[in-house]
């Protein structure tokens, strides 16, 4: 489709691009090309014409389009090494012996997020291997509970839960006490169920307010089974300078607070893979990243989102680091 010559010329226009941030000149572009401005502008006319360059209104220079951002990635981009600044900070995270798998995931996304500054998300699935080991409550207040579940695997789930009422200690205590005897065991997407089938028909033996704490206690525990969202850096995305518009910094936090939108990043194929511009599901002005993994039992996404002019290198080379070190566990 372009020459070698044109490919070198793409590829210096898009990597001058994402480290800038401003249209590029053909003059920007003569020392490095080893010709005359005249030259660098008749090819980038032709770049243009293809459709991998566009021209923007502001300047005379070119930025890369959608399609220029494609054929980079597929063509032309080559993944770094980890520097050794960044593997020390995942290192210190990934090699922690104190940390479960969660910790580990939702830590090292959140110095991604830092490094890089653009979004990361963790999208997670307990998984029917996932068995329930212990239940423990942690009173706050009178009505104020955090619920922690604790399966074979080293997963640690917690809940916020709201008892109305005056609720005495010892319901609460033989609550769990009984929840404990009939669930420990099943698996994390069956709580539910044994709950509804087991757990309430017999709670009234034994629990006088029975009632409201099995409605508290269902709807933390069917919460644990369900898909969970982790987002770090929502903000960071915002400081890119393309995203200085009010309303589409009001767009894009909208559709971060959206559970749905959100949940839909969710990755089924395998490696890491880019989704560019009009090529995600979340919004035409970004660019996401994105890979599964499986790991002690429990599956889920990673993934970042940035602006298109991203540092597609860098952001695999960290991806796929914190993929093979999780599958590892």
């Amino acid at each position: 489709m372009i020459s070698n010559r044109e490919e070198t010329l793409l590829k210096l226009i898009v990597e001058d691009y994402i480290k800038n941030a401003h249209p590029v000149s053909s003059k920007a572009l003569c020392s490095k090309m080893k010709c005359s401005s005249a030259t660098i502008r008749a090819e980038m006319n032709y770049l243009e014409e293809v459709g991998l360059l566009e021209k923007t209104h502001i300047s005379s220079g070119r930025v890369p389009s959608e399609k220029g951002y494609r054929y980079y990635v597929d063509n032309i981009m080559k993944p770094k090494e980890l520097n050794g600044e960044d593997m020390l900070k995942l290192e210190t995270i990934v090699d922690n012996k104190s940390l479960v798998l969660d910790d580990i995931i939702l830590k090292s996304m959140e110095i991604i997020s830092e490094l890089t500054h653009y979004t990361t998300i963790v999208l997670g699935k307990k998984s029917s291997e996932n068995l329930v080991e212990k239940v423990e409550v942690i009173p706050i207040d009178k009505n104020n509970l955090v619920a922690i579940v604790v399966t074979n695997k080293g997963h640690v789930e917690h809940k916020s839960i709201y008892i109305p009422g005056d609720v005495d200690s010892i319901e609460i205590k033989q609550t769990v006490d009984l929840i404990n005897k009939l669930i420990v065991g099943t698996s994390i997407d069956s709580v539910s169920e044994v709950l509804e089938y087991q757990v309430k028909p017999i709670i009234g033996k034994y629990v006088r307010q029975h009632e409201l704490l099995y409605n508290a206690f269902y709807n933390a525990f069917s919460d644990f089974a369900t898909e969970s969202v982790k987002m770090s850096g929502t903000k960071n995305i915002l400081m890119q300078p393309e995203f200085n518009n009010a309303d589409k910094i009001r767009e894009i936090l909208s559709k971060f607070e959206d559970k749905d939108i959100v949940e839909s990043i969710k990755e089924e194929g395998n490696g890491i893979n880019i989704y560019i511009g009009s090529e995600n599901n979340f919004d035409d002005d970004v660019t996401v990243i994105k890979t599964k993994f499986v790991a002690n039992g429990e599956e889920g996404t990673i993934a970042l989102i940035g602006p298109k002019r991203m540092e597609y290198e860098r952001v695999i080379t960290l991806l796929n680091y914190i993929k093979e070190n999780i599958e590892k566990k």
